[in-house]
């Protein structure tokens, strides 16, 4: 794959924090809004047989947003001091739906950076959970250097996605339970494919894979178009690229999360691309195998399934559709 890189990338430090922890997880899963929690794991037997190896689907979209994001937010407001300062984000929707759902819950404000051209149907939703929602740059990563400076000068809280430890063990009980229904019904997995973006849903389902399932090997799910986890990961250091041209808005990171990085050192075996074909073509699988609208984002664990389905013959696999906000069908 040859992709641009800025190699004049200078990534944004985080506050020092522990990694996502097993502990962390138990205690996020006890305590997250059990709207977002206990969402069913399916398989289909003519799924299988296109594939030829066992896919067992973990369904995230039934929930009040449509997406697991909500796990993470409401774990992470859990785990911040009670007070009354907005919180600032940059999303490019589903995000930004969990942290409005989570600020709306305890009384404070939430405004969110999106991007001029961000899908309206999660411009909408965001507005409609009570959030602001300020329109700025190009991409993701524009809005979000924007919502940074703008907490900055106004002295509100910044919260950034795969930057916080209580985001990703609030993911990370998606992998909890993963396992423990595949233990009721006597799977044992041998792989888990996983979309990558920002990376909390990564790194948090590696740590819990990694302690409880150890044989099951982590692999994080990129969009081709849309390399710099990919290409940061292989090199161990944070590596932008010039844009994310991906329909999948929701892995269309050119800026790595430096967090998510050091995090996926311990949590992650290797991390694949897929192409903007085989990303339509999840989504069309999911819907006509699990009748259930997929975003690109959410069906990227589907497109790694399908593009890479040689490496994963006859063995059985675990993957996550993490989102069904879609603009249009």
């Amino acid at each position: 794959m040859n992709f641009p890189v800025s190699d004049s990338y200078a990534a944004p430090m985080t506050d020092l924090q522990h990694l996502p922890s097993i502990d962390g997880i138990l205690s996020a899963y006890d305590a997250i809004d059990p709207l977002f929690l206990d969402t069913p794991l399916v398989r289909h037997a003519a799924a299988d047989a296109e594939l030829r190896f066992a896919l067992h689907a973990k369904v995230e979209t039934l929930n009040p947003i449509r997406a697991f994001k909500g796990r993470g937010t409401d774990w992470l407001l859990q785990t911040m001091p009670s007070t009354d300062v907005p919180l600032v984000t940059a999303s490019a929707g589903n995000f930004g739906q969990g942290l409005a759902h989570a600020a709306a819950k305890r009384g404070r404000k939430a405004i969110i950076f999106a991007a001029t051209n961000a899908n309206p149907l999660k411009i909408a939703a965001m507005r409609g959970l009570g959030a602001e929602v300020l329109l700025h740059g190009e991409d993701f990563d524009a809005a979000k250097v924007e919502a940074r400076r703008f907490s900055a000068e106004k002295g509100y809280a910044f919260v950034e996605d795969g930057a916080h430890a209580a985001i990703a063990e609030g993911a990370g009980t998606i992998a909890l339970e993963i396992t423990r229904q595949a233990e009721e019904r006597g799977i044992s997995l041998d792989a888990i494919l996983v979309p990558l973006g920002n990376g909390a849903l990564l790194t948090g389902v590696g740590t819990w894979i990694k302690a409880r399932m150890p044989s099951c090997r982590v692999i994080g799910v990129v969009a081709a178009e849309a390399p710099a986890m990919l290409l940061s990961w292989q090199r161990g250091t944070c590596f932008a690229t010039p844009s994310a041209p991906t329909i999948a808005d929701g892995i269309a990171v050119r800026e790595p999360v430096p967090y998510a990085l050091e995090s996926m050192t311990t949590t992650v075996d290797d991390v694949w691309p897929v192409g903007e074909d085989t990303i339509r073509s999840a989504m069309r699988f999911c819907r006509q195998h699990y009748g259930l609208v997929v975003e690109p984002a959410g069906a990227a664990g589907v497109a790694a399934a399908l593009e890479h389905r040689e490496r994963l013959e006859e063995r059985s696999v675990a993957t996550i559709l993490c989102g069904g906000n879609v603009q249009q069908l």
